[in-house]
């Protein structure tokens, strides 16, 4: 029952911030500043950023004035911190500490965000979220940040607020102040399109909290239609008075649901269903298409099925992913409709690829060794014929890459840090760069496809946010647009002889074109009339494409017809956008997209704000309790922690410092602690002690993700000055210490991509050696050496984990380091660190049992049900009368995989333990306890 209490108050305390890279940046990084009043926007020097700060801080400036009056005028400087040498594309905004970032890197894909310049987007986005904490730290959220500080802050805007709020109105800014943004983006609109399509009609709770066996939309979409439809009927003041008072509690349970009643004077659950119905009355009617009969057919989500290519007239190859399985290519023949499976796909950030004459191009995503923000997307090339693959190129920032038709020359998108895009031909056989193509006006390109032997057809896009697509010279650059610059996006392309295909936005959804020499056509697709369709090729009179459904994306042909195809003008691609028939997005003005505005630029120094206190945390790790004030800089190369801790094993309690420096390489690591009431047997009494240690230590990370394998090795070292003051009788029995010990540690961990389904990696490994030696005076070490290896079970959603560990130390007694020592699951470990010799070994089987998708009351959401089996064996050496001990247990463990409130996952559990040799400890046979495998509190 302790356990159970515990685990309910975490729950009032859930860290949500961001993860965050830690240092990142060799030391040799300068960095420069826009500083305003209203937002502080750091970014490298010498790599053309000030353009793109300069918007940004202009876009945040504007806003904060203008749409202030939608959300409250409370207005705290926050700072920005660009980014540039991820090949990412994402931002947070987020407290503890106080601070946004963004990564530079714009996507490929335009149908998923558009095609605005990417800094514009996610200054547009990113700072609603900015004017979202400003305000909503008020009543009892403001009592949370008094008694916990930003996080404490954090934790009470969530549980008042619900996380589709906060997404969906930054979707509804974006969108209402660009002429784009999601919220007028037909893609952005699929998954829910296609659920009312198939008749899947999700419970409340379900899409809330997502699940592990059906397509269900994230809370973008769902924000996106629940503001929206707030903001059209009940004006634009309504969402600020309701978050006002959720903030504040008022009402203190359900405070959200409640001021939508108050302000709406409708229920909360008639307000949410009004909100979803006003977006479905547009869904089109598609009643008895095959796409969409067949997602009804399916029971829960089928897989996806994506960038079908045509190897001849009867064969395609594409890419095949699921819930139960990561992306692979397959080679499909439409005859017999079977797949052959070629090879997984290395890790990469989409699933693009292109084909021809018997070889396959993509990218793949590379992590740098030393520095966590910079990473690279590097060339591979597959060989049908052979099953081999070559790395091309090292170091790289290619993407959408595209393979000539004679398989010699491969044309991809090079973006630079900070986003200057550059066409490359590169040799097929060994990545040599053959070309660069001119730019001249600074285009940004994308998916690219050869179109003949001097010409590449690519999608562009210019500093207006507005694309189309263009045959691109390869000499000089020149451009042949196929249509008018417009807002509507435009992409994957693909030729077959003097034919280009292409998807762009329609209405209501994106449809499939085709460029055939000057004049352009509309494919009409019975077989999908209700989502967006994309990746479509012909082959004679057959086409292929890919339809979003409620089961995945799912691969169409269809045979050609006249009657399918009908004109239409260049004219017709630059009409606006469908906004829903909102009047605030049809009535506003978009922000102008200003990199010519002037700032002062100024050097930000790496030592500003370097010691940052930002909040006070309450952290539970079974069997340490502690509290902690915590501090990070703005540039996350500085973490540091004052803390308090109490120890259930060995009832201590620690009072101590920490810090880590990442501004260079190695980290600088440095610690102070005091140990209070340690404890041990000494027969026939019990000897007790306190113990001060110092610490300075190297932290040697390194990161070797690639290929189709996550790595990652830390090798850490240390040196420790400790004291030890002996207390009560030991006092006059035994001599104070003081000595320095040395400790040295290797972690290595690896593992495959994991599918949503995945409870471990098929194959993993994960290693740590750590050893700890007295170095002057006295006597004493301690190794301990323990592994995990996960291994594919009997289904692709079970996993094998033999776990093993050995401890040694030595037999003087002059001092006994602390043990962290795994030992069979029932045991306790008393007195565990005087034993010189053990090791153990353990087999788990865990498998899934269940996938409810049940909630209970806006509370819990139970996603999975899984189980462990598992058998372990210790065995203690003593050498003092040549003893030795078996610890052996066997049981069973249930865990709950769930989100409360419907926002903050836990995964919590039971464990049952049959002790074989409980006698040793005085234990009976039958053992329960209540476990909490995933810890609440991030640290």
């Amino acid at each position: 029952m302790k356990k159970l209490f515990v685990f309910i108050c975490c729950l009032s305390v859930y860290n949500l911030l961001q993860a965050q890279q830690f240092g990142g940046h060799p030391p040799s990084t300068k960095w420069n500043q826009i500083n305003t009043d209203t937002v502080r926007v750091i970014f490298p020097s010498g790599l053309g950023l000030e353009k793109q700060a300069a918007d940004i801080a202009a876009t945040s400036e504007r806003l904060a004035v203008q749409t202030a009056p939608t959300i409250g005028s409370r207005l705290r400087k926050v700072s920005i911190v660009l980014q540039p040498r991820t090949t990412i594309s994402n931002a947070y905004v987020g407290l503890g500490p106080w601070r946004s970032e963004f990564y530079l890197m714009p996507p490929q894909n335009p149908f998923e965000l558009g095609t605005l310049p990417w800094y514009h987007t996610l200054a547009l986005h990113e700072y609603r979220h900015v004017q979202q904490y400003n305000n909503f730290r008020k009543g009892l959220s403001r009592v949370a940040y008094y008694l916990f500080g930003q996080e404490g802050l954090a934790m009470a805007n969530s549980a008042a607020i619900p996380n589709w709020f906060w997404e969906g109105d930054a979707v509804y800014q974006e969108t209402l102040k660009s002429r784009q943004g999601r919220g007028r983006l037909p893609f952005f609109f699929n998954d829910y399109r296609s659920l009312w399509l198939a008749n899947k009609n999700y419970s409340w709770m379900k899409l809330r909290n997502g699940s592990l066996r059906d397509l269900v939309p994230d809370h973008y979409r769902l924000g996106y239609m629940q503001v929206a439809y707030g903001r059209e009927k009940y004006g634009p003041e309504f969402w600020k008075k309701v978050t006002g008072d959720a903030a504040r509690f008022n009402g203190v349970l359900y405070p959200f649901q409640r001021a939508i009643k108050k302000y709406s004077g409708a229920g909360y659950h008639s307000f949410r269903q009004d909100a979803i119905t006003y977006f479905q009355n547009y869904a089109d009617s598609s009643e008895g298409d095959a796409v969409s009969s067949w997602a009804q057919q399916q029971r829960h989500f089928a897989g996806d099925e994506e960038f079908p290519q045509w190897i001849n007239d009867n064969t395609v190859v594409l890419v095949k992913s699921s819930y139960k399985k990561i992306p692979a290519f397959y080679i499909r023949d439409l005859s017999s409709k079977t797949d052959s499976r070629l090879r997984t796909k290395d890790i990469s950030l989409d699933n693009y690829f292109s084909y021809r004459n018997g070889k396959i191009v993509y990218a793949a995503y590379e992590a740098d060794v030393q520095w966590a923000w910079k990473n690279y997307s590097v060339l591979k090339v597959l060989d049908l014929k052979t099953g081999w693959q070559q790395t091309l190129t090292h170091r790289s920032n290619y993407f959408a890459p595209d393979i000539s038709t004679d398989g010699k020359q491969i044309v991809a998108v090079d973006v630079q840090p900070g986003g200057a895009a550059t066409l490359h031909l590169l040799d097929a056989a060994s990545g040599a760069i053959l070309k660069k193509v001119p730019n001249p006006a600074g285009l940004f390109y994308s998916q690219p496809k050869f179109f003949d032997q001097q010409t590449v057809i690519s999608g562009i896009r210019t500093a207006a946010g507005v694309n189309t697509l263009a045959l691109v010279n390869i000499h000089d650059g020149s451009l042949k647009e196929l249509f008018p610059r417009t807002t509507r996006v435009v992409g994957f392309p693909a030729v077959q002889g003097d034919t280009i295909t292409f998807t762009a936005a329609g209405r209501l959804r994106d449809e499939l074109y085709a460029w055939v020499n000057g004049k352009i056509y509309q494919l009409h697709t019975p077989a999908n009339r209700g989502t967006g369709n994309y990746q479509w090729s012909t082959s004679g009179n057959k086409a292929i494409y890919t339809a979003f459904t409620a089961a995945g994306y799912h691969m169409v042909q269809e045979e050609l017809k006249p009657e399918n195809w009908q004109p239409v003008s260049a004219e017709a691609f630059t009409a606006p956008l469908f906004a829903y028939e909102l009047d605030p997005l049809q009535e506003d003005q978009p922000l102008p997209i200003d990199t010519a505005r002037s700032y002062p630029i100024s050097r930000y120094r790496k030592s500003f704000n370097l010691v940052n206190f930002h909040s006070w945390r309450p952290y539970i790790a079974e069997p340490d309790y502690t509290f902690s004030l915590i501090g990070q800089n703005v540039l996350n190369t500085l973490q540091t922690e004052i803390y308090f801790n109490y120890n259930t094993d060995e009832k201590f309690k620690e009072v101590g410092a920490t810090a880590i420096y990442g501004g260079w390489w190695p980290y600088l690591t440095l610690g102070v602690a005091g140990t209070f009431d340690r404890k041990e047997n000494d027969s026939p009494a019990t000897k007790t002690w306190n113990e001060v240690n110092g610490r300075l230590g190297l932290q040697f990370p390194f990161t070797f993700n690639g290929g189709r394998f996550n790595r990652r090795l830390v090798v850490s070292g240390g040196i420790n000055h400790h004291q030890v003051n002996y207390t009560n009788f030991a006092k006059g029995r035994y001599p104070d210490k003081q000595f320095e010990f040395a400790d040295g540690s290797v972690q290595f961990t690896m593992q495959s991509q994991v599918a949503r389904q995945h409870i471990y990696p098929r194959y993993g490994l994960s290693l740590l050696s750590r050893y700890r030696t007295i170095i002057n005076t006295y006597s004493g070490f301690q190794w301990l050496t323990s592994g995990a290896l996960y291994l594919p079970g009997v289904a692709p959603t079970h996993n094998l984990v033999i776990t093993g560990a050995y401890q040694k130390r030595d037999t003087v007694g002059d001092y006994s380091f602390s043990n962290s020592f795994p030992f069979s699951r029932g045991y306790l470990a008393v007195n565990a660190r005087t034993l010189p010799d053990m090791y153990k070994v353990g087999f788990n089987y865990h498998f899934p049992l269940v996938y409810p998708d049940l909630g209970v009351g806006n509370i819990v959401y139970f996603l999975r049900v899984r189980a462990n089996a598992f058998y372990d064996y210790t065995e203690l050496q003593y050498f003092r009368g040549n003893t030795t001990w078996q610890l052996r247990s066997a049981g069973g463990e249930l865990f709950f995989d769930t989100k409360w409130w419907n926002e903050y996952p836990v995964s919590f559990g039971f464990r049952y333990s049959r002790l074989f040799d409980g006698e040793v400890e005085g234990l009976g046979p039958n053992q329960w306890e209540f476990i909490l495998p995933i810890n609440l509190l991030g640290r």
